[in-house]
C-alpha cells in the first residue's frame, strides 16, 4: 500500500485517497461510482481503480475539474496525469495509487472495466441526488 504525501496534509494511504476521491465525485453527483480495489492482483499497476459516469461530457470534465482543484487545494496533492478532458467522454486522473476514471455511459458500457478487472473486490457507492 503506497503512502502519498501532499503538501498540506500528513501522508495518506491509497485507501484514504480512495474515499477523498469517491466523496468528491459524490459532490459532482457522479453516478455509478465503484471502486476496485486491485491490490492483491499482481499485475495490477495500482491500488484501486475509482470509475463513475457523468451523465455528458460537460458533466464528465466537471468532475474530473473538481476532482483536481479540491485534491490540490485541500491536500495538496496533484494528479501525475490527466487525460481525455478534450473530449470527455473518458477522462483518466492518475494519482499513482488510485486511478480515476470517469465515463460518460457509452463509453462506460463500451470498456466494461469492472469487468475487465473482475478479480478485484469491488465496492459500491450509492448515488447522491
Amino acid at each position: 500500500m503506497e503512502k502519498v504525501k501532499g503538501k498540506k496534509s500528513k501522508e495518506i494511504s491509497s485507501k484514504e485517497l480512495n474515499d477523498l476521491i469517491v466523496g468528491l465525485i459524490q459532490d459532482r453527483k457522479g453516478k455509478e461510482i465503484v471502486s476496485l480495489d486491485l491490490q492483491e492482483i499482481v499485475e495490477a499497476v495500482t491500488d484501486y481503480f475509482v470509475v463513475c459516469r457523468g451523465d455528458s461530457t460537460t458533466q464528465v470534465r466537471a468532475i474530473v475539474d473538481h476532482i483536481d482543484e479540491e485534491m490540490e487545494k485541500k491536500h495538496g496533492i496533484k494528479p501525475y496525469h490527466i487525460e481525455g478532458k478534450n473530449f470527455g467522454e473518458w477522462c483518466l486522473l492518475d494519482y499513482g495509487s488510485v486511478v480515476v476514471h470517469v465515463f460518460t455511459q457509452e463509453k462506460r458500457d463500451f470498456y466494461q472495466l469492472e469487468q475487465l478487472w473482475c478479480d478485484a473486490k469491488i465496492t459500491e457507492y450509492k448515488d447522491v441526488s
